[in-house]
């Protein structure tokens, strides 16, 4: 019996120690790619396991399967019961089982060479490595290995982010006819002074618009635009979309269809309302669901206003708060014709698939067209999908063949004379040092192209690189989390304090939402201390009396430089909403521009010199008391929100 005691302890003590080995010997970012990769090569060529050394075959299926990985995290948790005396639980996710089975030998494990366990007795599901890899592709949508070929159409700082264009169109552009604004005001002005230049076109995409004096402007704006046109031709040219969603758009007696009826019935061939209705609100749960309720489930949330050629990219919507004191980021982009062409067909798609609003308040869809909650769902997504993914591929293909005319023009053997007459005419465009990159983000469509780019830039950021993140709502989903804290980039991130939320002071449940993000950012916190990362990982409070604050996005700085060199900027927060439910548009903004990137960071210093270091004593103030019913309700509906 003694023996057999002294027998279970050291076999106790040996998984403990085995475990804390593989805990150190996996990287904790479940995209530590490079490294895993690299621990792996190392093992083989060391040739502690002639089995896998010898089997090349299985390590190129690892690497095959493992950007599935990379691309989408894997919520379901699987629990491994190591088996000793007593028997130690061990949690981890998918990922690190199969890294786990592709990687250590079979049909034993080797501590420092000189302990071997069968592992048999520590695994209490039998992980085979061929069989469970093969799966990989079953538990998670198939995502495309991102390639960046020699670049040598772009200078060579650029190169880096070249990959991108692999998924979306790239443009090329002048960094001269991009402005950064800073304030809801400036954004307010802009807007009524492109509304009233507009000639030809009117795209404006947004949550919603507002029914306050400010918006009562807007539309005036709109209106006397429309007028002047039918004056000045007789019949006009000027066309105005508007895309808003469905539930957000029809809240309360006066809403945002109410404002724009107007619109409809004077300028019935000219104007166009489309009201996106999330297919996930349906049947039962539609009927069940309080109003303002229902928009957990889904939004249209993009955010882009365009003008002829001039387009405007913000998270901001079109209400008098975003107009006055609640904080975002703007930027325009201005002689963009390629870009205004790409988001006019985007809104297009999505309102094709949306309900349209008529001139006696009632809704009703295209003809032919799959209803969004009356039809069938399946036909509904796949519909949309491929409309939005068409405009995705044809703008991709329009800009690779646009880049191969502009390089095989500008080589050697091109005609001097004809680029002397394009010089003449004034026709010849300066040399683009900026490239914009829209990403989507409709999970409803199965379309994640946002989120791919997002992940793999929070990846592949140097060691020594910055990363400046903001979000409104701060309820990162769990990849990204991972993320930030198993690179090694050094991470600020901005996010609102309770004060300057938008739900501080709400009436009922609402009022409540402030708190659950708090307790959701000292979860953060908590876990960023126990990994002992507080220097690389810092977290910051916006501030700021009498406002609110919106702002999201992201600005990269690469390993010595004092700029920014990239920049995402549009509707997406980084949360589980803007991930699986909603409706998300932004750029990427990539720069060799001195100037420019002198903006982008002027920008950035902005917005965090409202903020303060958050540390431990900041949960410890009154105004961050989290109330227990909150923090048992958070995990359950922080996906929601």
């Amino acid at each position: 019996m003694a023996a057999r005691k002294r027998k279970a302890r050291a076999m106790a003590a040996g998984g403990a120690a085995l475990w804390g080995r593989l805990s150190a010997w996996l990287p904790r970012g479940r995209l530590g790619l490079a490294a895993l990769l690299g621990r792996l090569s190392d093992r083989l060529s060391r040739g502690r396991d002639r089995r896998a050394r010898s089997s090349g075959e299985e390590l190129a299926m690892f690497r095959s399967v493992l950007p599935y990985f990379a691309c989408v995290h894997l919520a379901l948790v699987i629990q491994i019961r190591l088996w000793t005396g007593k028997g130690i639980l061990a949690i981890v996710d998918p990922c690190r089982v199969l890294a786990l089975a592709a990687a250590l030998p079979l049909p034993a494990w080797s501590l420092a060479g000189k302990q071997k366990f069968h592992y048999k007795e520590f695994l209490h599901l039998s992980l085979h490595r061929s069989s469970w890899l093969l799966l990989a592709p079953l538990l998670t949508p198939p995502v495309p290995v991102i390639t960046a070929p020699p670049c040598t159409l772009c200078p060579e700082g650029a190169h880096r982010f070249q990959w991108i264009r692999n998924l979306v169109p790239e443009f090329g552009i002048s960094s001269s006819h991009v402005k950064v604004l800073s304030s809801p005001a400036e954004f307010y002005e802009l807007l009524k002074v492109q509304i009233k230049a507009a000639k030809q076109r009117m795209v404006m995409a947004s949550l919603y618009l507002g029914t306050g004096l400010l918006e009562q402007e807007l539309v005036y704006c709109l209106e006397e635009t429309l007028e002047k046109s039918l004056q000045a031709k007789g019949s006009s040219d000027l066309r105005v979309s508007i895309l808003l969603d469905y539930t957000r758009g029809s809240r309360g007696r006066k809403n945002s269809r109410t404002m724009l009826i107007p619109l409809l019935q004077r300028f019935p061939d000219q104007v166009r309302v489309s009201l996106f209705h999330t297919p996930n609100l349906r049947g039962l749960l539609r009927l069940l669901i309080p109003e303002r309720f229902n928009e957990t489930i889904g939004l249209q949330h993009i955010k882009v206003y365009l003008f002829d050629d001039n387009v405007i990219l913000s998270g901001a919507n079109l209400s008098d708060l975003y107009f006055t004191n609640r904080q975002d980021r703007y930027v325009l982009l201005q002689d963009s014709p390629e870009i205004a062409d790409f988001f006019t067909e985007l809104v297009d798609a999505i309102g094709d698939v949306s309900l349209q609003l008529q001139q006696d308040d009632t809704v009703q869809m295209m003809e032919g067209m799959v209803h969004p909650y009356q039809g069938d769902k399946v036909a509904y997504c796949e519909i949309a999908k491929r409309k939005v993914m068409e405009v995705i591929n044809s703008a991709r293909t329009r800009q690779e063949l646009l880049h191969a005319k502009t390089f095989h023009s500008s080589q050697p053997g091109s005609s001097l004379l004809s680029q002397q007459g394009s010089q003449a005419s004034g026709s010849l465009k300066p040399e683009p040092d900026t490239w914009i990159y829209p990403l989507i983000q409709m999970k409803p469509f199965g379309i994640q192209i946002d989120e791919m780019v997002t992940e793999t830039l929070l990846t592949e950021a140097e060691r020594d690189a910055r990363i400046y993140l903001t979000t409104g709502y701060f309820n990162l989903t769990q990849a990204y989390m991972d993320l930030i804290l198993g690179t090694r980039a050094e991470y600020r991130i901005l996010l609102a304090s309770p004060e300057v939320n938008g739900f501080f002071g709400a009436k009922g449940v609402a009022g409540a939402i402030p708190a659950a993000y708090v307790y959701i950012e000292q979860q953060f916190y908590s876990e960023v201390c126990c990994l002992q990362q507080q220097e690389r990982v810092q977290l910051q409070e916006y501030s700021r009396a009498g406002w609110t604050f919106h702002a999201k996005g992201l600005w990269l700085y690469l390993a010595g430089s004092d700029l920014p060199c990239l920049t995402l900027i549009g509707s997406p927060n980084f949360g589980y909403r803007s991930v699986h439910r909603d409706l998300e548009a932004q750029v990427a903004i990539v720069t060799e521009n001195k100037a420019l990137q002198q903006q982008l960071h002027q920008e950035q210093e902005q917005l965090y010199l409202c903020s303060g270091v958050v540390s431990t004593s900041t949960f410890e103030q009154p105004s961050r008391y989290v109330k227990l019913w909150v923090k048992l309700v958070t995990p359950l509906i922080k996906n929601f929100f």
